[in-house]
């Protein structure tokens, strides 16, 4: 096992698609593997999420699904962030499907004219995210564009689609204004000749507390790696099961004096004496500078990062307790930052709440100074 390493558990990402797939059955599941995976890898995730059932794959950028296909995954796949740089091009000759916003149709046209090919497109309404997607206000010219470029053979309309703002807040009315929206939006597409097959807004807290979001196709993405997007509720009572397992092994161990400062800043001082572990993570392996009180689990006991966390490493108070319990040094024991809580480790929201973030900031900033290590690979 390497000195550092998260450790990511394939089995418990198929477990976690094959409880979305029945939740969201009769619609298909895409698995949302950006940004690596959140985090987790993304050829390594993909190809468990096929397995365990998921019909698509999603990303944010063709930069991200070029390298899947190169990887021989031939599984329906979208990219939907694009800039005036993306390769259309390359995306349309590798049989990616395309979001499409507007401004994008006649550079995804202009790349299927080229390629003598047609482009499969999806196209985003802004149902109140206001971030990409037509508005409502454009949204019939630009299905009379995409119809005329359909009727011209350059591309196909295979999806319509939005994004939900707040479906990780229940009990707020905007989740039933944006369905509102979009089903209008929808009505106006088939009205305009378009025929799409996959209508799509569901993200992780749509799939999970909302059956009316799901519609042909759903996109979770949190889910799938086992972590609740929802502020009051755990993974455990969602029926998820964490990914991610965050290790190291502590690297120096060393009895102090009481008033010993700490850290940068000297924010914090022992209160007696005691023994120091030092854990070699820090900001530059993706753990957040801000992130003091941060639960690192060693033989058995939680300990909170005590000092401002650095930018390869963090310090834990073990007591002079603790140190004579673990016969004379803790250097070379196991270091758990976060887990999936099996045998009483932290979990990523925890230290979510340490750094003022979500858990997904968590998983996903992890660097690759940290190598991944894989179980499960091969299902069973």
């Amino acid at each position: 096992m390497p000195e550092r390493a998260a450790v990511i558990d394939l089995a418990a990402v198929r477990d976690n698609v094959r409880h979305l797939v029945e939740l969201a059955a009769p619609a298909a599941v895409m698995a949302v593997v950006k940004a690596d995976a959140y985090g987790h890898g993304a050829l390594p995730v993909a190809r468990a999420a096929l397995e365990a059932g998921a019909g698509w794959l999603g990303v944010a950028h063709i930069s991200e699904a070029l390298p899947l296909r190169a990887a021989g995954i031939d599984a329906p796949l979208l990219a939907w962030l694009h800039t005036v740089d993306s390769d259309f091009s390359a995306a349309v000759a590798a049989n990616i499907d395309l979001g499409c916003s507007g401004w994008e149709l006649p550079h995804i046209v202009a790349a299927a004219q080229l390629l003598n090919t047609t482009a499969r497109i999806h196209l985003k309404i802004d149902t109140g995210l206001g971030r990409n997607g037509s508005t409502p206000a454009d949204w019939q010219e630009f299905v009379r564009l995409a119809r005329q470029a359909e009727l011209a053979g350059a591309v196909r309309v295979v999806g319509i689609f939005s994004h939900l703002a707040v479906a990780d807040e229940p009990a707020r009315p905007e989740t039933d204004e944006q369905l509102a929206v979009f089903m209008r939006a929808v009505a106006q597409a088939e009205a305009a000749g378009l025929r799409p097959a996959q209508r799509h807004i569901a993200n992780s807290a749509g799939v999970l507390s909302r059956a009316d979001t799901h519609f042909d196709l759903v996109r979770p993405g949190l889910a799938i790696y086992g972590l609740s997007p929802f502020a009051d509720r755990t993974s455990k009572s969602l029926g998820l099961r964490p990914a991610m397992t965050l290790r190291t092994v502590v690297s120096v161990c060393k009895d102090v004096p009481a008033g010993q400062g700490v850290s940068y800043g000297l924010t914090y001082h022992t209160a007696g004496p005691t023994t120091l572990g030092l854990i070699p993570l820090g900001y530059a392996d993706g753990i957040p500078r801000i992130a003091t009180g941060g639960p690192v689990r060693v033989n058995g006991v939680t300990y909170p990062v005590v000092g401002r966390i650095a930018m390869d490493q963090m310090v834990i108070d073990l007591g002079r307790a603790a140190l004579v319990a673990a016969g004379a040094s803790m250097i070379g024991a196991e270091a758990i930052l976060f887990g999936p809580g099996d045998d009483g480790e932290a979990s990523a929201d925890e230290w979510a709440v340490a750094a003022g973030t979500i858990n997904y900031e968590v998983v996903t900033r992890i660097s690759s100074r940290v190598p991944r290590v894989y179980r499960n690979a091969v299902p069973t």
